[in-house]
């Protein structure tokens, strides 16, 4: 065993030595990428060769020369004695691409295939409508990038904006007849704004052979609508101060006019980008705006004004009826910039209720009756401001309280009369008494009346003045009482009304006198036919007259002759009339008379109560009263420096009875 392994190792290297002197491939070539216009190189080496060596392209051989007649930019480099047969090509084309394989002929040697790609770098591609591409702003738009020739391997296209490449872009190919890459186009769809004027965007073709790629720069240049800015100057501001608007606008193509409005309406006779105004109450919630225009398109801009100004009175309060116990609600609505302070009182008071819009009572009364007042305080500039107010009216049972009413003489007229306030207004004011009752019209000797009581009387809701007139009294209606009640939907109310009675009136047949009681609070003075012909009790002030304003002749004649031709049988009549007296020491007399002509005193004609003949009248000349039996009679009496209708005394209601006062006053005669 030990002699076997050395004769081994001696057979294995006599082997080995035999074998490396065959033909065979140190080197072969292998697949190569290369620029069009590069060299290409292509490794062949054989070992224990030497005879011919030969390059095929696709199976065409090239010959065996070392410079490759026939193709001039093809050669074999290196060593032959060595086995170096490298196959160089110069500069590269792209019919260069081709199948290669290195040859030794005589030893029936084939190197594997070498494939050999020629890369062509894509051109600069081309942007349609470049290198400005104008668009319109908000319009949808397409940008083509299109790469031509014969670029290997196809260029892919990409588009970039500011070093950021950009999304949305479509690609597509067209091939030649040949199958060969043709023309590449990618579209990149986009909206543009107007705030794309001006970019620059990138179309980039890029492939193995250009892995930078080639760009084509493009700026877009965009159409739009204007965009508006609008200022004003002050922005705040007191009502009656003047503003400025400024309207700036940037567009593309240029700005091409200019139209203000007001709250919707146009501002006649403003152009221009700028508008001066002065400023209003108006303007808060009236903005101004500037509609810009361009052949785009149009935009426009507004802005209200922080107008400052003093309140203004919207809406009034209402006036309200509720029912007593409920609760009474008034607004009142004011508008101002700042807000207004709006306050209630009650007219006449200075109390305030309540603030802000609205004023709440609550479970109101009779009292709560009235006139509320909503108040707003001027503004900062001291305009504006005001009151505004309303009537409350509280429905309640009618209240009936008693008037005063004058005293009447037995068989004479009277009249009660009795006030109601009531809401709402009663049904009907109802007189009744012992006999029976009456609400409007006559029956038998009553006779009632209604109507509106002067505001002068106040009350708590409207008033009403209900009067019963007596046509002839009797003891019965003296004694008795009235009552007055009126109902409404919330109640009844009512009062009790007593006739009051005045003296009868006396005559007597005394030196032609007609005497008038005086007032219990007022002097007389009393004349000498007075002393002797009255009495204490029943004697009022006596005015003795003189006949001086009458014809001396007619006097005369007057006095020899008896006017009533003996019938009477009498020279004279003296009548004293004794006048009732109401609180204060007025008289109540029936209504004047208008008779007779411009100038002349009214007289009062006391015939349905005296029983006197008629004509009988009686002349107001200060406070004296004259009666005149006949029309023949003539008086003689102190001629009075005015004339004129009662005085009033004060509390005295305004009725057609009149009251005045009776002071001491000459004594007043007559003669039949």
């Amino acid at each position: 065993f030990r002699m076997l392994v050395p004769a081994l190792l001696v057979l294995f290297f006599c082997l080995k030595g035999h074998a490396g002197l065959l033909p065979h491939f140190l080197q072969q070539p292998a697949d190569l990428v290369v620029l069009l216009g590069d060299e290409a190189r292509l490794p062949c080496a054989l070992d224990a060769y030497s005879g011919l060596v030969q390059w095929t392209k696709d199976g065409l051989a090239l010959g065996g020369e070392r410079d490759l007649p026939g193709w001039s930019r093809y050669w074999i480099s290196g060593d032959a004695a060595s086995g170096q047969h490298n196959l160089h090509i110069r500069p590269v084309e792209l019919e260069d691409q081709a199948s290669y394989e290195c040859q030794a002929t005589q030893a029936g040697l084939r190197s594997r295939p070498a494939r050999l790609h020629v890369l062509v770098p894509p051109k600069a591609p081309q942007v349609l409508g470049g290198p400005s591409v104008s668009l319109v702003a908000g319009v949808p738009a397409n940008l083509t990038c299109r790469s031509h020739g014969n670029a290997h391997p196809t260029p892919e296209l990409l588009w970039f904006r500011d070093g950021v490449r950009l999304d949305g872009a479509t690609f597509h190919q067209t091939l030649l007849k040949e199958g060969t890459t043709g023309s590449v186009e990618s579209i990149l769809s986009l909206t543009p704004s107007s705030r794309d004027d001006g970019a620059t965007l990138v179309c980039r073709a890029r492939s193995q052979a250009l892995p930078a790629g080639k760009d084509t720069a493009i700026t877009l240049s965009l159409q739009y609508p204007p965009v508006v800015t609008l200022s004003a100057e002050p922005q705040t501001v007191q009502e009656g101060e003047k503003v400025t608007f400024l309207c700036q606008a940037t567009a593309q193509p240029p700005v091409t006019g200019y139209r203000w409005a007001k709250g919707g309406s146009p501002v006649l006779g403003a152009r221009g980008p700028m508008l001066e105004v002065v400023a209003d109450a108006s303007f808060l919630t009236s903005p101004v705006s500037c509609e810009v225009s361009n052949a785009v398109g149009t935009a426009n801009c507004s802005t209200a004004l922080d107008v400052q100004f003093g309140p203004i009175l919207l809406g009034k309060p209402e006036p309200m009826s509720v029912d007593v116990g409920e609760d009474a609600f008034f607004s009142c609505a004011w508008r101002g910039n700042p807000l207004p302070r709006v306050t209630w009182t009650r007219r006449g008071g200075v109390q305030v209720l309540g603030s802000g819009p609205t004023l709440r009572l609550r479970s109101v009364g009779p009292e709560d009756s009235g006139d509320y007042v909503c108040r707003a305080e001027p503004g900062l500039t001291g305009l504006g401001g005001g009151a505004a107010e309303a009537r409350l009216t509280v429905n309640a049972p009618p209240v009936v309280t008693a008037l005063h009413s004058a005293p009447a003489f037995l068989r004479g007229p009277a009249r009660l009369q009795c006030l109601v306030f009531a809401s709402p207004a009663p049904e009907a004011v109802v007189w009744s008494w012992d006999e029976g009752f009456l609400a409007k019209g006559s029956w038998g000797r009553f006779l009632v009346e209604t109507f509106p009581a002067p505001d002068s009387y106040g009350g708590q809701g409207p008033g009403l003045i209900s009067v019963l007139h007596i046509s002839g009294t009797q003891e019965s209606d003296f004694s008795q009482g009235f009552n007055c009640s009126a109902r409404n939907r919330l109640g009844e109310g009512g009062t009790r009304v007593s006739l009051g009675r005045r003296a009868s009136a006396s005559f007597s047949k005394q030196n032609n006198l007609v005497r008038i009681p005086s007032s219990s609070h007022g002097s007389s003075s009393r004349g000498p036919e007075e002393e002797e012909t009255g009495s204490s009790e029943d004697q009022g002030p006596i005015v003795q007259t003189d006949h001086s304003d009458l014809a001396l002749d007619e006097e005369r004649a007057l006095e020899t002759k008896d006017p009533t031709n003996g019938y009477y049988k009498v020279r004279g009549v003296s009548v004293s009339l004794s006048l009732g007296e109401a609180p204060g020491g007025s008289l109540f007399l029936p209504a004047p008379s208008s008779l007779g002509p411009l100038g002349t005193p009214p007289f009062y004609d006391f015939n349905p109560h005296l029983g006197m003949p008629a004509p009988c009248r009686l002349y107001r000349a200060q406070a004296g009263y004259l009666t005149t039996p006949h029309s023949r009679a003539f008086t003689s009496y102190v001629k009075p420096m005015s004339f004129g209708t009662p005085d009033l005394a004060p509390g005295t209601p305004p009725f057609p009875y009149a009251a005045f006062p009776t002071s001491s006053h000459a004594r007043l005669q007559t003669h039949v």
